[in-house]
C-alpha cells in the first residue's frame, strides 16, 4: 500500500516489520529522505527570523518611528534622538533573546525525550524525531507515546488525560491504537509506529493536548493590560492635543507637533516590556548555568510566589535506589523457599519500576520458570501486580494493606515496628485468577514480607530547612505506606510529619481541601487523589510548588500553579511539566526559589520608575486638553528624563539580589510605588506652569523647570526603591544625579533647556523642597489607604473570633 501526503513528503510503501527485527537502517533511512519522520512543525522556541520579527515588528516600535517621522518633518532632528533610545532597546531585545536561545536549544538536547525503536533486530535509543513511519519502538511505564502507534505485542495500561482531560486508566491490547500524546502507565509492549509527525493525533488538535498548556503569569497579564490600555488611548489623546496646541493655542505646528509628541512619548513606557523580557531571560540563563530547564517563563514568578511545595518521598526526600533489608516468611515457609518463589515471580514479570529492579538485582537465583497465561501489571492505582497462572492460580506482589484488605490488622504488630524506622514492606501472596478483580476481599495467602529501604538524600535536612525559615510549607504526598512516609519526612525535617493520614481511607467525597490543609504527610494517595490534594490546596489560596518524577504524579504536575520534574523519571512527568531538574538533584531548590524571587522582586522595583513617568504624563496630558497652557515638554526633555532616570537605573536594580519572598499582585505593588511620585510630578508640573503663566516666565524657562523638577522627583522616588540604603545603592542614587543635573547644565542647549533667571530659580528651588514633603505624605496615605482593608479584615476576624470565644460554656 502507498502512502501519500501532501506535505512535501514523498510517497512510500508501508510495512509491516516483524517486531523482533524492525526496520532495516536502509529502509528507515529511505523514509526519513521521503519526509516521513516524527517531526512537526512546531518549535518550541522561535526561529532566529521570528526573534528580530517580533522585536522590530511591534506596535509601540511603529508608533515611535510614525511620531519620528512626524518631528522630521517639522525639522525638529534634535527631537528625535528619543529613537536612539527605541533602536537600543530593540538591539538589546535582540541580542538578548538569541543568547537565551542558544542556552535553551543546548541545554534542550541534554533533556529530549528518547526512545528504544528496533532496527536491523536490535533495540537502539534514538531521539523522537528521529523515529519513522512503520518503526516498531518499546515501551514501559512511564513512557509518553511520542506518535500515533498500533499496538503488536504486550499489554499496556494507558492514561489519556492529557489528550481527554479524563484521567480513566485504559487498558490496551495487540491491536488496539496508542494515541501521541498519552502515556504508559503500566505494563510494556511494542508497537508500529501508524502516524508520525503532524499526522499524528495530539498534532491534529493543534498540539493543545500534547504540548504544555502555557500560561500567561499575573506579571504578563497585567503588563499586557497597561499596554493595551495606553495603545487604545493614545492616539486619540494625542490628536485632540495636537488640535488644541496648533488651532486653538496658536502655538504653531512644529511646537505643536513636538509637545505633542513628547506627550506621547512620555505616556509609552518603552523600556518596560524590554526590561521584563531581559530579566526573565537573564533568569532562564542562571536556571540553565544551575542545570534547570524552563520549559513556560510564567513558572519563574509562580516559584517566586510559592507558599506551599509539594514532593514526593522517593526520589526526592529519599535517593531513589531502593535496597532489599529482608525477607520475613509467612505461611510455614522457609527463608529459601520464599526467596525462590520470589524470584520465580520476578524472573516471569515483565515489570520494570524502581522496586522491581531492586528486587531483580537482590533475588537473583534461578528459580523453576512459571507458567504464565496473564500479567496484571504494577499500577500506582492498584498498589499490587499479579500473575494468573496457567493453572487458574494467581501470584501476587503489592502493598500489605491492599492485598490484604480487613486482615490486614492481623499482621500490623509485626509490621509497625519496622514501617516506623522508615522502611517498605511489600506482600508476597497467593491466590486464584478470580481474586485479582478485588484482593482485599479475598482470602490470599500470604508468603511472605519483602522489607526495603530507601536512603534519605545527604542534603535534604539543609534543603528543607531553608523552605521552613522562608515560611514554605512542606506537604509529602506518597503512594507508600503512610507510616513509612511519616517516618522519612520527621527524619527529614519536615514539620508536623507526625500528622500524616492513610489516604486509602478518604471517600470519593472526602473534603480534599481541609485534609490538604491540615496534613502534612499523605500515604497511598493514588494518581487522582493526588491532583485532588493540589487543587484543594489552590482552593484554600495557596500557591503551589508540585515536584514529581513518576507517572503517578502526571495530573498533579499538570495542575499545580509550579510544576518540577526530575530528569530521572518518567517521560511523562518531564513532558507537563513547566521546569526539569537536568541532574534531579533536590538540593537545587533553594537557589531555584531565590533566583524567581530576585527576578520578581527587581522587575516589581524597577518597574515602578516607568510608571512614574507615564502617571504624570497621562495626567498632566488630561488636564491640559481643557487649560490654556501649552504642553512644556518636547521629546528631546523626555528623552533625558527616561535615559538618566529610569533606564540606565532600572537597568541596575534588575540585577540586585533580592529575595524576600513575593507578597501581593504585581500591578498593585507597581502603583503603590509609582503613584507617589508620579502625583508629586503632575502636582508640580502643574503648579509651575500656572505659577510661571501669572509671574509670566517665558515657556522656555517654564519647560525647563518642569524637566528639572522632574528630575528631582526622580531621583527621591529611586531613593525610596534603594531602600534599605547600602554603598552599590548609594552610588547608583549619586551617580544618577549627577548624571542628569550634570547632563542638563553642561549639555543644556543640547538638550533644549534655557537659563533660568533669578526668578525662574526661586520658583525652581521653592519646589524642590516642597518635593520631598509631598512625596512623603502620599507615600504615607497610600500606604494607609492600601492596609486599611486588611487592618478591617484583621479586625473583623478578631472580633468574630471574641464572639466565639464568648458563647462557649
Amino acid at each position: 500500500m502507498k502512502k501519500h501526503s501532501a506535505a512535501g513528503r514523498q510517497p512510500i510503501t508501508r510495512l509491516t516489520p516483524d517486531p523482533e527485527l524492525g526496520l532495516t537502517s536502509e529502509q528507515a533511512q529511505h523514509r526519513m529522505r521521503a519526509g516521513w519522520h516524527n517531526l512537526t512543525k512546531e518549535q518550541l522556541s522561535k526561529t532566529e527570523g521570528q526573534i528580530i520579527r517580533d522585536n522590530i515588528f511591534t506596535f509601540f516600535n511603529f508608533l515611535f518611528f510614525a511620531l519620528a517621522f512626524c518631528l522630521f518633518m517639522v525639522k525638529a532632528y534634535t527631537d528625535m534622538l528619543f529613537l536612539g533610545i527605541v533602536i537600543v532597546n530593540v538591539l538589546i531585545g535582540i541580542v538578548q533573546e538569541l543568547k537565551v536561545k542558544r542556552t535553551l536549544d543546548k541545554i534542550s538536547l541534554l533533556s529530549g525525550q528518547n526512545a528504544h525503536v528496533v532496527r536491523d533486530g536490535a533495540v537502539q535509543t534514538l531521539p523522537t524525531d528521529h523515529l519513522v513511519l512503520d518503526d516498531i519502538v518499546h515501551f514501559t511505564a512511564g513512557s509518553s507515546i511520542c506518535a500515533d502507534a498500533i499496538l503488536c505485542g504486550g499489554t499496556v495500561e494507558v492514561n489519556e488525560a492529557l489528550l481527554t482531560g479524563e484521567a480513566d486508566i485504559i487498558v490496551k491490547h495487540p491491536g488496539d491504537q496508542l494515541l501521541s500524546g498519552s502515556f504508559i502507565v503500566s505494563g510494556n509492549c511494542s508497537a508500529r509506529l501508524d502516524r508520525v509527525g503532524s499526522d499524528s493525533y495530539a498534532a491534529s488538535i493543534t498540539h493543545e493536548a500534547k504540548r504544555r498548556k502555557k500560561h500567561r503569569s499575573q506579571m504578563m497579564r497585567d503588563l499586557d493590560r497597561l499596554l493595551k490600555f495606553i495603545g487604545i488611548g493614545i492616539i486619540p489623546l494625542g490628536l485632540i492635543m495636537f488640535f488644541k496646541q496648533s488651532a486653538l493655542l496658536n502655538t504653531g505646528v512644529p511646537y505643536a507637533v513636538s509637545s505633542t509628541v513628547a506627550a506621547m512619548v512620555g505616556m509609552i513606557p518603552e523600556g518596560l516590556y524590554l526590561l521584563v523580557n531581559i530579566a526573565l531571560a537573564v533568569s532562564v540563563i542562571n536556571l540553565a548555568r544551575r542545570r534547570t530547564l524552563v520549559h513556560e517563563l510564567s513558572c519563574i514568578e509562580n516559584l517566586a510566589r510559592v507558599d506551599t511545595l509539594c514532593l514526593d518521598k522517593t526520589g526526592t526526600l529519599t535517593e531513589g535506589v531502593m535496597e532489599v533489608t529482608g525477607a520475613i516468611p509467612l505461611a510455614g515457609l522457609t527463608q529459601e523457599a520464599l526467596e525462590r518463589q520470589l524470584a520465580a515471580f520476578l524472573q516471569a514479570s515483565a515489570s520494570e519500576n524502581a522496586t522491581a529492579k531492586a528486587l531483580k538485582s537482590h533475588f537473583q537465583q534461578i528459580a523453576p520458570p512459571l507458567s504464565v497465561k496473564k500479567e496484571i501489571p504494577f499500577s500506582s492505582e492498584r498498589k499490587w501486580n499479579a500473575l494468573i497462572l496457567s493453572d487458574g492460580s494467581a501470584c501476587f506482589l503489592g502493598a500489605p494493606e491492599r492485598l490484604l484488605g480487613k486482615n490486614y490488622s492481623r499482621y500490623t504488630p509485626q509490621l509497625k515496628p519496622i514501617l516506623s524506622s522508615g522502611k517498605r514492606a511489600l506482600l508476597l501472596a497467593r491466590g486464584t485468577a478470580e481474586d485479582t478483580e478485588s484482593p482485599e476481599n479475598s482470602c490470599l495467602t500470604p508468603l511472605g514480607f519483602i522489607l526495603l529501604s530507601d536512603k534519605l538524600r545527604d542534603d535534604v535536612q539543609e534543603t528543607l530547612a531553608y523552605f521552613k525559615e522562608q515560611g514554605v510549607t512542606i506537604k509529602v504526598i506518597s503512594g507508600d505506606n503512610a507510616e513509612t512516609v511519616s517516618e522519612i519526612a520527621r527524619r527529614a525535617g519536615v514539620n508536623g510529619a507526625s500528622a500524616f493520614i492513610d489516604a486509602s481511607t478518604f471517600s470519593d467525597d472526602a473534603d480534599m481541601a481541609a485534609a490538604a490543609e491540615n496534613h502534612s504527610v499523605f500515604g497511598r494517595v493514588t494518581p487522582e487523589q493526588k491532583r485532588r490534594l493540589i487543587c484543594g490546596l489552590k482552593e484554600n489560596g495557596h500557591t503551589v510548588a508540585m515536584i514529581g518524577d513518576g507517572v503517578n504524579d502526571v495530573l498533579a504536575l499538570k495542575d499545580a500553579d509550579c510544576s518540577i520534574a526530575m530528569a530521572a523519571g518518567s517521560d511523562a512527568a518531564q513532558h507537563v511539566s513547566q521546569m526539569v531538574l537536568l541532574d534531579s538533584d533536590f538540593s537545587v531548590m533553594p537557589q531555584i526559589v531565590r533566583e524567581g524571587r530576585r527576578v520578581i522582586n527587581n522587575i516589581e522595583r524597577s518597574a515602578a520608575l516607568f510608571l512614574v513617568k507615564n502617571i504624570f504624563s497621562f495626567i498632566l496630558s488630561l488636564i491640559l486638553l481643557f487649560a490654556a497652557i501649552p504642553y512644556p515638554f518636547l521629546p528631546i526633555h523626555i528623552t533625558l528624563i527616561s535615559g538618566l532616570m529610569i533606564g540606565i537605573p532600572s537597568f541596575a536594580l534588575t540585577f540586585e539580589p533580592n529575595y524576600r519572598q513575593v507578597h501581593g499582585h504585581f500591578l498593585r505593588n507597581v502603583l503603590s510605588s509609582a503613584l507617589p511620585g508620579g502625583l508629586v510630578n503632575a502636582f508640580n508640573l502643574l503648579a509651575v506652569l500656572i505659577a510661571g503663566t501669572l509671574l509670566g516666565i517665558p515657556m522656555d524657562q517654564i519647560s525647563t523647570i518642569c524637566t528639572l523638577l522632574v528630575g528631582v522627583t526622580g531621583l527621591l522616588v529611586l531613593l525610596r526603591l534603594c531602600q534599605p540604603l547600602n554603598l552599590p545603592r548609594a552610588g547608583l542614587v549619586a551617580v544618577m544625579g549627577v548624571g542628569f543635573f550634570g547632563a542638563a547644565f553642561l549639555f543644556g542647549p543640547l538638550f533644549s533647556l534655557s537659563s533660568l533667571t533669578l526668578e525662574s530659580w526661586t520658583v525652581f528651588g521653592a519646589f524642590t523642597a516642597l518635593s520631598p514633603l509631598l512625596m512623603a505624605g502620599l507615600t504615607a496615605l497610600l500606604q494607609h489607604l492600601t492596609l486599611w482593608p486588611a487592618k478591617t479584615k484583621t479586625l473583623k476576624a478578631s472580633k468574630s473570633l471574641s464572639l466565639r470565644e464568648t458563647d462557649r460554656p
